[in-house]
């Protein structure tokens, strides 16, 4: 009923020149993601029981991941991610980057955050920045918004009082997630 409740979503993953459709017996959210693509997948259902969850981080950096569909399942270049973060929490943190075609160190994946706040009037902080600071953006961020993130690190913070969910979904030339850590922050990952 919510993208905060502590389940998977239902998802079809639909290669180029599928036709789908959708019928909702209720009400029901539904984000279409897409990317560049060609045939050789077969279109298939992903049920919730297949989509994998895990926590990330500790502490404040504490964040809830549900893998809809990773680099470890098939599909041309797409990868989707639902991420909770509670209130308080930071997530895409310490701040990272995947922008540069490097495997296995880093891979180049182009990024969007549709993002929703719990209550909806609240808000949460994201910056998108690159090292040279040719992009440095830091936005509140409120209930329904898009942020694009075309390259950088793109840290969040989630005031307190307020829960934090977006849906990531990425896409590049080389399907693997594969980031580098902002070496001025790395020194987070030792606390």
């Amino acid at each position: 009923q919510s993208v905060f409740e502590d389940k998977s979503p239902f998802a079809a993953y639909l290669p180029p020149g599928t036709d789908a459709q959708v019928t909702a017996l209720s009400d029901v959210q539904i984000a279409v993601c897409a990317a560049p693509g060609a045939a050789g997948f077969a279109p298939r259902l992903i049920r919730p029981e297949q989509c994998k969850r895990s926590v990330r981080g500790k502490g404040a950096n504490t964040r809830y991941v549900c893998d809809i569909l990773p680099d470890s399942e098939p599909a041309h270049s797409l990868l989707v991610v639902e991420v909770r973060t509670p209130s308080g929490h930071s997530s895409s943190y310490p701040p990272h980057k995947h922008d540069t075609d490097d495997l296995p160190h880093q891979s180049f994946l182009e990024e969007t955050y549709y993002h929703q706040i719990n209550p909806p009037q609240g808000f949460v902080f994201q910056r998108v920045y690159t090292d040279d600071r040719s992009i440095d953006q830091a936005m509140a961020v409120e209930n329904s918004d898009l942020v694009v993130v075309p390259k950088g690190y793109h840290p969040v913070s989630v005031p307190y009082g307020y829960e934090s969910y977006y849906l990531n979904v990425m896409a590049g030339p080389k399907r693997a997630w594969h980031f580098h850590n902002d070496p001025q922050h790395s020194w987070l990952l030792d606390l």
